[in-house]
């Protein structure tokens, strides 16, 4: 089958984040405006420039059985963890390459991005082999610090065999992966796709890594206020780590097996920069080109975008140029848009980011009401748009509502997500 008008739909969802072990405790957290941003006590990190960041509420391990969690690095592990959620969400109970399930395998398929893969696999074993020789270095190393290797673990999980994918977009791969999945799907090589992205580099290298770019806060003493996008005092982002997952269908197959809906997957717009590997473009024209080949691409109505789940990292660059964006394209629309930056509770996830943004994107639709930003004392005057701050914002409670999800990567990555109700 092919067709390039194939609706798609959002019939699960999955989260393992800062927040909670899954997608209702992290929608709780989100709405409720709680930070899961903290000090970082190990003991690694008592000579780090930063020394906090959002982890994930809960250890994987406490959830995978360890024989499992030994052979996946943590960005695996949460990845598994969520799409096991979002998979039970959709309705299925089954792998699809066993007798009896809805879906067939080879109409089955999983993307799921990572911005930087297993990196503390990499830099632990590197660590054993110096310490401790080459006897000692994991034979399941290799697998695990591959990029794909979330990718590949879900696909698996979920007996997915119509193609397994690994977008690599820094913080927009997780954004990228699940547009690539609406694609996947209206393009007729897939009925159903595990979509999203998950990442855990919470270790010194990257943290000292970033902190030496300038691109982090260094508000260690207040851990909660830290990430304060759109604030006049915001200093850099926090990383946080953890994994978004959804479920997209063609409307058609979820329709034959009875499946509830969550919101349509309207589709995608990207684009590219070319301007530097790390900052943003200031004017945000590349962000303005990705909304705008969003909006010739589909048929979504600026009027009828009620809520803006944004990239907002908490830079004092960023920030500023994605709102120029919006303003740009949406114009005096924009004044009406109810505006989020929810990583301002779970911390930058980077490749991840997209997938839990995503999950939140999809939840403020289901439930009509936008999370808020917190830490939001003093607001930029550049900052030309209606943020959510502090508390919940209902959205309307009758007609057709779009939203839209923002992920930017370093590189100069964009992609906007646009997802309805039905």
């Amino acid at each position: 089958m092919t067709s390039d008008n194939r609706t798609v739909v959002v019939t699960g969802i999955g989260a393992f984040t800062p927040l909670g072990a899954d997608a209702a405790s992290t929608w709780e957290g989100l709405v409720a405006g709680r930070s899961g941003v903290s000090l970082i006590e190990d003991e690694w990190a008592a000579d780090l420039p930063v020394r906090i960041a959002a982890r994930t509420a809960v250890d994987p391990g406490e959830v995978l059985p360890r024989p499992l969690a030994r052979k996946l690095d943590r960005s695996a592990q949460f990845a598994l963890i969520a799409a096991r959620e979002a998979w039970a969400d959709a309705g299925f109970t089954t792998p699809a390459t066993e007798e009896g399930s809805p879906i067939a395998p080879e109409r089955l398929g999983a993307v799921v991005a990572s911005g930087i893969g297993g990196v503390t696999t990499l830099l632990d074993q590197y660590d054993v082999l110096k310490e401790k020789g080459v006897r000692r270095v994991s034979p399941h190393t290799v697998p695990m610090l591959m990029p794909n290797s979330p990718a590949a673990n879900v696909g698996l999980e979920v007996g997915a065999r119509a193609g397994v994918h690994t977008p690599v977009s820094a913080c927009a791969s997780g954004a990228e992966a699940i547009g690539y999945a609406i694609e996947m799907i209206r393009t007729g090589r897939a009925d159903v796709v595990v979509a999203g992205g998950t990442e855990a580099a919470i270790h010194p290298l990257p943290i000292v890594a970033f902190a030496n770019m300038m691109a982090m806060s260094k508000n260690n003493e207040h851990p909660q206020a830290a990430s304060r996008p759109y604030d006049k005092a915001r200093d850099g982002f926090v990383l946080g780590e953890g994994a978004g997952v959804v479920v997209l269908e063609s409307a058609e197959h979820a329709a034959a097996r009875g499946a509830r809906v969550y919101c349509e997957a309207v589709g995608q717009g990207l684009s590219s920069d070319a301007h530097h590997i790390a900052q943003p473009e200031p004017s945000g024209s590349g962000v303005a080109r990705a909304i705008a080949q969003l909006l010739e691409a589909t048929d979504v109505d600026p009027a009828e975008i009620v809520h803006v789940n944004a990239h907002a990292t908490s830079t004092p660059q960023g920030d500023t140029a994605e709102i120029k964006a919006l303003r740009r394209v949406l114009g005096d629309h924009l004044d009406h848009i109810a505006v989020s930056a929810t990583k301002s509770m779970t911390g930058h996830l980077l490749g991840g980011a997209g997938g839990i943004e995503t999950v939140a994107t999809v939840l403020a639709l289901h439930h009509r009401t936008a999370p808020p930003t917190i830490n939001v004392d003093d607001l930029d005057p550049e900052v030309d748009a209606d943020i959510v701050v502090g508390e919940p914002r209902a959205l309307p409670a009758e007609g057709r509502l779009t939203a839209l999800n923002n992920s930017f990567g370093f590189g100069g990555h964009n992609v906007v997500l646009a997802f309805r109700t039905v």
